[in-house]
């Protein structure tokens, strides 16, 4: 379809009479508000252990059911604009926040959500009594960090395969996935590197992979020698690592010649290709029976994923690296270059590595990086690769087979199990609070402490919209499970800390010892995102609204 074309200046340049609106207060904070209210009410239904379903309706050429989640993050995430470029704005600032969160602990948006909602509509009221935005700003920042400090003297480290299944069944609503990630999680620990996929019926299934494995799988159909598992395995067997691609039958001579001084009968070659003149040679020496030979593709589809594949493979194999970009070939091998491994194994998609003879304490200091650097990673994707290192090289790796009778059900039931990867790898590492926004509720003698001594009523009324904002996720709570929260909050504040209410059971009860679980590291995440963002956002005092400008398909 032709583009229309706005009129030409006398330049030549298409002229576009598109004025961006400028929208002033009070018209700011009402129309921001109203699209912050409609993001959060569409998330509220999903918090607490009894969710309502969000079904979302797909694009109009989409011929799939529609979406039933309860996951805050995704349900933020498809809410991609609202009519009213005011209350749009509002909406996307929260989901922004919301999803940014989702991506950085997996869980917790809810939480956030309402406690963003919560601070914005005090805060709110209190800028429209003429308030100082900037002011109050800065006291609900430090009353935020007195929250996060509260958050951390409750923490209670995740220790043993009974408290990792509490942890796992507070946030996973199907029993038998929880038992299953609960399990997986206490064998592979925080760092070990799972994969979830999507399996057959409905049964959950799981897999222990002994060692380490990455993508990469042999270079040769040819090599693979067992019909049945559709692999090559070898026992023993030495390791060359290199990015090369290696061209010519001559190039390879140096590693047979190599491979004699160093004793080597078994031999797996990482190269990025091989050409067929190579691939003979391997499969001559392979058939004489002299010296068995597989080649894999050098782990990684990126320049740096194949540089951090071959380092992490030289430090479990106490292997040299051949590496192209610093200029090194072949022809300089030497017989102690080669790594060892107790088992090399391939398949069509992947290398695996089983006892590596690498140096223990250049594991243990490679680990020690990888753990430094995920601390400081700034990006999920990073950090994914980066867990997935340390989870390699801790050589514990599982992978979990999740299944659906329908389409919906298997995916809805792949993002749970993610989910609950997420929120267990955080337990294991940061440990837990009490859950069902008991945490929440534990903060408010600080923030009430906070208010008696404050001298500003800036400060105080900071204190206070904090105050009443983490009542909020345990009422919404309660009220997603029909409990009126009144009465039933009186009774947890005469029980003692640590008490709650159990939705399921209906009674008050210490919640650590019940297994009510939140998660450390989520919760305090999900008080700075809303904290910090709803703050921010009342700072906001004038929106412009740009329109796209017609696309142009002509200049000429």
């Amino acid at each position: 379809m032709r583009q229309k074309r706005g009129r030409r200046t006398q330049g030549g340049l298409p002229e576009f009479r598109q004025t961006p609106q400028v929208v002033f207060q009070p018209r700011t904070y009402r129309g921001m508000q109203r699209g912050i209210n409609k993001l959060v009410n569409a998330i509220r239904p999903t918090l607490g252990p009894l969710p309502r379903i969000v079904g979302i309706e797909r694009t109009a050429r989409s011929n799939t059911s529609p979406e039933l989640l309860d996951n805050g993050g995704i349900i933020a995430r498809r809410v991609i604009d609202l009519p009213d470029p005011d209350e749009n704005f509002g909406a996307m600032f929260l989901r922004g926040a919301l999803w940014n969160l989702y991506e950085e602990v997996g869980d917790g948006t809810a939480t956030s959500a309402v406690l963003f909602q919560s601070i914005y509509n005090q805060g709110l009221r209190y800028m429209m009594a003429g308030g100082n935005p900037m002011l109050l700003r800065k006291y609900m920042e430090v009353g935020m960090s007195a929250v996060l400090d509260q958050l951390s003297r409750m923490v209670v480290p995740v220790q043993g395969k009974e408290m990792i299944a509490r942890v796992a069944r507070s946030v996973c609503y199907d029993p038998e996935l929880a038992e299953c990630m609960a399990e997986v999680y206490y064998i592979i620990g925080g760092y070990g590197l799972l994969e979830i996929r999507s399996g057959r019926g409905r049964e959950v299934k799981r897999e222990y992979i002994e060692g380490s494995y990455w993508p990469g799988g042999v270079l040769s159909k040819e090599m693979i020698t067992d019909p049945f598992t559709q692999r090559v395995r070898l026992e023993d067997a030495a390791i060359l690592i290199t990015d090369l691609a290696i061209e010519e039958a001559q190039e390879f001579v140096p590693v047979l010649r190599a491979v004699e001084p160093a004793g080597v009968s078994r031999l797996v070659v990482v190269a990025t290709k091989l050409s067929d003149g190579v691939l003979g040679v391997m499969n001559a020496g392979q058939k004489s029976g002299r010296l068995q030979i597989i080649a894999v593709h050098t782990p990684g589809v990126s320049a740096t994923d194949q540089m951090t594949g071959m380092e992490d493979l030289a430090v479990l194999s106490g292997g040299k690296r051949f590496i192209k970009a610093a200029g090194q070939t072949l022809a300089e091998i030497q017989p102690e270059d080669f790594g060892y491994a107790r088992r090399i194994w391939a398949d069509k998609e992947y290398l695996g590595l089983v006892g590596g003879r690498g140096d223990p304490r250049g594991r243990r200091e490679q680990i020690d990086r990888l753990i430094n650097a995920l601390e400081f990673a700034d990006t999920e994707e990073s950090k994914k690769k980066l867990r997935a290192r340390i989870g390699r090289l801790l050589s514990g790796a599982a992978a979990v087979e999740v299944g659906g009778m329908t389409e919906t059900e298997l995916k809805t039931r792949k993002e749970l199990a993610e989910r609950t990867a997420d929120t267990l790898r955080a337990a294991v590492k940061g440990g837990v609070v009490p859950g069902g926004g008991v945490a929440l509720l534990g903060c408010r003698k600080v923030l009430e402490s906070m208010v008696a001594e404050a001298s500003e009523e800036e400060e105080k009324t900071a204190y206070r919209i904090l105050l009443r904002a983490v009542e909020v996720p345990f009422r919404v709570l309660l009220e997603n499970s029909g409990h009126p929260s009144g009465s039933i909050l009186d009774a947890i504040d005469l029980a003692g800390d640590g008490y709650g209410f159990d939705v399921m059971t209906g009674q008050v009860t210490d919640m650590l010892s019940a297994g009510i679980l939140d998660v450390a590291a989520v919760q305090r995440e999900a008080v700075f995102s809303a904290v910090s963002s709803a703050a921010l956002a009342l700072t906001i005092d004038t929106l412009i609204h740009r329109k796209k400008p017609p696309v142009v398909t002509n200049p000429d």
